[in-house]
């Protein structure tokens, strides 16, 4: 039988002898001569234009395909969050507990702070002999209005002795032990503190009540007094420094018939925010009422046969001395 041999296939046309496409070798050629070209010809030249022409014309399609894949990113993002292993998130948890804690104990230092700031300003404006406390309770009954501090005898405090906060007068000792004292707060109905108007200088007592409301009295009809006027001690029985802060005038009226105001007084210090006091120690005669304004409360009302500096100084008196006898 005859043998039939075919001739090699000739791979020109499709690639070169060493199997390269053509195409390629061409594609490369022609890419090296854009660059060479590209480079000499400066950023003037066509090839440039070109370019710039592609690029804005792909700018668009650019934009779009980033906007559509920034859900797509955002999405990962949530899945990467949520599959987070349980000790990182556990992490992150005490962290986070670990800084409110910490901020808490921030922002509670920061208010002692300033609560005895406030204190050493009052002891230095008023010159005042005295020594701080911290309140460790309030009375529990409806019908006292009681603080306890937490300084007693052994701190050099004594029944009598009047004390203030940052802001003004609160009451006046009225227990004393070893290491505490009860304070009477001036809401107390059995409070009465020695008081006047600021700014007229008219001069009253101020007394507290059963539903825990102050007001001053003695002030007569023909006197000053108006809401919104201060409140002050005015010295006169010893008992507080003269000027002392107390509280504010918060409604004022008379009666028919009646010789006096009736004035209600809004404490600059509220019970329930006490943390930080002043005992006031001694009182000197710098800080009393002066012979001029003693004579001028003696004087403020005839009518009732009981001069006001009397009532005041008798008033005053009274409370040291039943707190004297409940002490012992």
């Amino acid at each position: 039988m005859a043998q039939r041999f075919s001739a090699p296939s000739s791979s020109l046309g499709r690639g070169s002898s060493s199997g390269v496409p053509r195409s390629l070798v061409v594609l490369v050629f022609v890419s090296l001569v854009l660059c060479v070209v590209g480079v000499r010809e400066g950023e003037s030249g066509p090839l440039h234009a070109v370019r710039g022409l592609f690029q804005a014309v792909a700018t668009p399609a650019r934009v779009a395909g980033s906007f559509a894949a920034s859900p797509v990113k955002g999405i990962g993002n949530v899945v990467g969050n949520l599959t987070a292993d349980q000790g990182t998130l556990s992490d992150l948890k005490a962290e986070n507990e670990s800084l409110k804690a910490q901020v808490a104990q921030l922002t509670e230092a920061q208010n002692d702070a300033d609560t005895l700031t406030g204190l050493l300003q009052l002891r230095s404006t008023y010159d005042l002999d005295s020594t701080a406390a911290t309140v460790i309770s309030q009375s529990t009954d409806s019908w006292t209005s009681t603080i306890t501090i937490d300084k007693g005898t052994s701190s050099g405090i004594a029944v009598g002795m009047p004390v203030t906060s940052s802001a003004g007068v609160i009451g006046q000792v009225s227990e004393v032990g070893p290491t505490s004292a009860t304070v009477r707060l001036i809401t107390d109905e059995s409070s009465g503190v020695s008081a006047m108007v600021q700014s007229s200088r008219a001069q009253g007592q101020l007394v507290g009540s059963a539903d825990g409301s102050v007001r001053l009295t003695l002030i007569r009809t023909d006197q000053q007094v108006s809401v919104g006027d201060t409140v002050i001690t005015s010295g006169l029985g010893g008992v507080y420094p003269k000027g002392l802060p107390i509280g504010t005038v918060s409604n004022v009226t008379k009666s028919n018939g009646s010789l006096y105001y009736d004035v209600t007084v809004e404490p600059l210090s509220s019970a329930s925010a006490l943390e930080n006091v002043l005992v006031i120690t001694s009182v000197s005669a710098g800080q009393q009422a002066t012979a001029d304004e003693a004579q001028a409360a003696n004087t403020q009302d005839r009518t009732s046969g009981t001069s006001a500096q009397t009532s005041a100084a008798a008033t005053d008196a009274a409370q040291t001395d039943s707190s004297a006898d409940s002490g012992n």
